[in-house]
């Protein structure tokens, strides 16, 4: 008699786990609630699918047990999962460490998934939502019970609800025991206080940013800073956002320092900036910085430094060593996020510490195992969530599959 598993939720690890347990010997079924699986796979890497990053690091990865990360990771490795998706038929391009479909289309991955469980045999299940899970492995659902030997719960986190994540996965593995980390969005754009926000509305510059959460560094990260009207967005933002809603969400003080100058350290700026002054005296003050920084950006530093009037050779020592620190660290109060429909993943989610690092199983309810973004687990961008789910989802399925825990 085949072993029998139900995969809750069809998305990157849930798809991926129910390959891996049908060519374990499983029989498998998949429930997604949705009317089409993988919805959120299809908007990854702007709709290109970055699928993995060669350069797997520690500080890639973010979890409140980091020692889970660690273990789960040597049980698949980036290679493995590059063999995985070449054996699906998909030939890979290698950009700069970045591992996309040379097809470019996140498509063409998804309908790689969706053919080989059809090759398979695997039963896909849609517009049938799971109302809970027994612990003898009974999956209650909208149209009906259904008895398994094994159970992967991968519904996803709340993070862009559109594509199917509603974090109802959370209340299905809450009813079984699980301590569910209070889930924030992640990768996601922050909304910050000063009104000068809407002046700056649409410039995108290479930026160093700083997070600082009671006056404590944090996170730091260096790449295309993108100003919005309410904020900044773009990917070092990004990086750190998790941090600074959690920290928002423990009432700290959140600052974001932006060095929108990061090419020179602060001497060599303000040993520019004393130049410029020398060469272009009679030039407007208003004019000083044109040539340096965003047109835009400009009236918001003078304004910083205190330069308002006159020409450039009025500028005093002491308003050039403002105006170098606003270049070189521009102090922006961060009051909020963006919601989870903009977030890109979520942090926490299901406590790591109830889970077998090396199968994916629960240590609470046996049969049961645990996969994507459910999992207290987030990655930064960079194709490091997609291996999260492809990881999550391997040793998922291969253990569920052989029904050997």
């Amino acid at each position: 008699m085949k072993q029998q598993v139900i995969v809750v939720g069809g998305g990157a690890s849930g798809l991926t786990a129910a390959i891996v347990a049908a060519r374990s010997g499983a029989s498998v079924a998949i429930m997604e609630h949705t009317s089409k699986p993988g919805k959120k796979l299809l908007s990854t890497g702007n709709g290109k699918c970055n699928i993995t990053n060669l350069e797997q690091f520690d500080g890639a990865y973010r979890s409140s047990n980091p020692e889970f990360i660690k273990r789960a990771r040597k049980n698949v490795t980036v290679d493995e999962t590059l063999q995985f998706f070449r054996d699906l038929g998909i030939v890979l391009t290698d950009r700069n460490g970045y591992v996309y479909p040379y097809a470019g289309q996140a498509s063409a991955v998804l309908d790689a998934l969706l053919t080989e469980l059809d090759d398979l045999g695997i039963q896909l299940i849609t517009d049938c939502q799971v109302t809970g899970i027994k612990p003898d492995l009974t999956v209650m659902t909208s149209i009906g019970k259904r008895k398994a030997d094994a159970v992967i719960l991968s519904a996803g986190s709340m993070a862009a609800p559109k594509t199917g994540s509603d974090g109802s996965g959370y209340d299905l593995a809450k009813a079984l025991g699980h301590r569910i980390i209070p889930p924030l969005p992640a990768l996601v754009q922050l909304r910050c206080r000063e009104k000068w926000y809407k002046q700056a509305a649409g410039v995108r510059t290479e930026a160093a940013i700083t997070l600082k959460l009671d006056g404590k560094v944090i996170a730091s990260d260096r790449g295309e800073l993108q100003f919005t009207d309410y904020g900044i967005s773009g990917i070092p933002v990004f990086q750190v956002s998790r941090f600074a809603v959690k920290g928002l969400k423990e009432g700290k003080q959140t600052i974001i320092d932006l060095d929108l100058f990061p090419a020179m350290d602060y001497k060599e700026t303000r040993d520019l900036l004393m130049e410029r002054k020398s060469r272009f005296g009679q030039r407007p003050a208003k004019e000083f910085l044109n040539g340096v920084i965003n047109q835009k950006l400009i009236p918001i530093l003078l304004q910083e430094a205190g330069i308002n009037t006159g020409n450039t050779n009025q500028i005093t020592q002491a308003q050039i060593k403002m105006l170098t620190g606003a270049l070189k660290g521009l102090s922006t109060v961060v009051t909020a996020s963006n919601s989870y429909e903009q977030a890109q993943v979520c942090s926490g989610g299901i406590d790591t510490r109830e889970m077998d690092p090396d199968t994916m199983e629960s240590k609470l309810v046996k049969g049961l195992y645990l996969a994507g973004e459910i999992v207290d687990v987030d990655g930064i961008c960079g194709g490091y969530n997609l291996q999260w789910a492809w990881t999550s989802g391997i040793l998922a399925g291969r253990h569920a599959g052989r029904g050997n825990g």
